[in-house]
């Protein structure tokens, strides 16, 4: 059954920090909940669901966690909801939020996520949620995995199955930094070569370090609510009409790499939103680093297996130029990876093309129909993927 109509993005807002040298993670909480709020039309006092994961205060350390974001905001709430999939958590929330009104759980649904790796200096080869005791442990620290030698596995992988180059690669970065340049915000707003990507140095073959994404500080919210309280508030009308959710495992190293779990999240949102991959006008796509772009379109069903390197080449994900427009903020590439988990960013640049709310020299013109997709973990490792088709009525 398709999820159309049955609740609304009314709300959306990015943290304009890349580095919050004097904001708690806190108060980046309530910047955010604030933002969205304020762009709805709505208020701290209307929210009676909460959404959010691991980012909070106290989730992995003494304390009470999201408990204590809930009295930071004076929160009184009938739901809560604190599912953690890492990037691709906020994805994943919004099609729980959509659930919960449903059900009649909640009729305004906030949800945020913030964090501050710039600011404290987090290690960015550091494992998502490696710990000592984990059942998997003893049987790849030995390998030394880190994320850039992951990704840059998936890559090499890519290349020997597909001929698939660095150059075409590059056109990844390339895109982001068309975009970038029109948004005061990026942390890297310089529009960049295919050369100036190969000349950059190399950080895990085949990748090199503009290949990467930036890491920052900021976060950003969502408000998603019932159908009764949209028609009260003066926004445009965005729904989500389709959502997948999949988690890639292992398999004691019986795996496809080159297949994430975007293959069956992908399915499963297209199928329920009645549309096909040729019917996406603008697509949010994780994009830690350009190969993780790549393998989503492919997996997505936006091109062929193998075609991921000719689709992007030339400019093919530049608005206004290429076949398919992708990440017209920047992405994580150029502009803003909050806390290393880029998946609320993608859905709200998603509703500002939806909204015609975008830069002029990036917007889709009569933007109807986008998707938002993320990984939550590493390609090439364990994670999760969530898919996203939203819809402006």
């Amino acid at each position: 059954m398709s999820l159309k109509g049955k609740a609304y993005i009314v709300g959306a807002y990015e943290h304009p920090t890349r580095k919050a040298v004097d904001r708690s993670v806190a108060q980046l909480h309530a910047d955010v909940a604030r933002g969205a709020l304020a762009d709805a039309g709505l208020s701290l006092s209307d929210v009676d669901g909460f959404f959010c994961a691991g980012d909070i205060p106290g989730w992995s350390a003494p304390g009470t966690g999201p408990f204590s974001i809930v009295e930071y905001l004076g929160l009184q709430l009938r739901h809560l909801d604190t599912t953690e999939s890492w990037g691709s958590a906020y994805i994943n929330h919004v099609e729980h939020a959509v659930e919960a009104i449903v059900a009649g759980k909640c009729r305004v649904a906030l949800i945020t996520m913030a964090g501050r790796p710039r600011a404290e200096a987090a290690r960015p080869d550091r494992m998502h949620g490696q710990v000592m005791d984990t059942p998997e442990f003893a049987f790849e620290a030995p390998y030394k995995p880190v994320v850039t030698n992951v990704y840059g596995m998936v890559a090499k992988r890519h290349m020997y199955e597909h001929g698939t180059t660095s150059d075409q690669l590059a056109w990844i970065k390339v895109a982001a930094s068309h975009h970038a340049q029109h948004n005061a915000h990026a942390m890297l707003r310089n529009v960049v070569t295919v050369d100036e990507v190969l000349n950059s140095p190399m950080v895990s073959d085949p990748l090199h370090r503009l290949d990467c994404c930036v890491i920052s500080d900021g976060g950003g919210a969502l408000v998603v609510v019932h159908p009764e309280v949209a028609q009260g508030l003066k926004r445009p009308l965005i729904t989500p009409t389709g959502a997948g959710y999949a988690i890639r495992q292992l398999n004691g190293g019986y795996f496809d790499i080159l297949k994430s779990g975007g293959v069956q999240s992908g399915r499963q949102a297209f199928e329920q939103a009645g549309v096909t991959p040729h019917d996406i006008q603008y697509a949010s796509l994780y994009d830690s680093f350009t190969i993780t772009v790549l393998v989503q379109l492919e997996n997505l069903g936006f091109c062929a297996e193998g075609q991921g390197g000719r689709f992007v080449a030339d400019g093919g994900l530049i608005s206004g130029i290429g076949k398919l427009p992708v990440n017209t903020d920047g992405g994580g590439l150029c502009n803003n990876h909050p806390a290393n988990r880029g998946g609320m960013t993608k859905v709200i640049e998603a509703v500002r093309q939806l909204r015609g709310e975008a830069h002029p020299d990036v917007q889709v013109p009569d933007c109807r129909l986008a998707l938002a997709h993320g990984t939550g973990g590493q390609l090439g490792g364990r994670h999760g993927s969530a898919t996203l088709i939203l819809e402006r009525e």
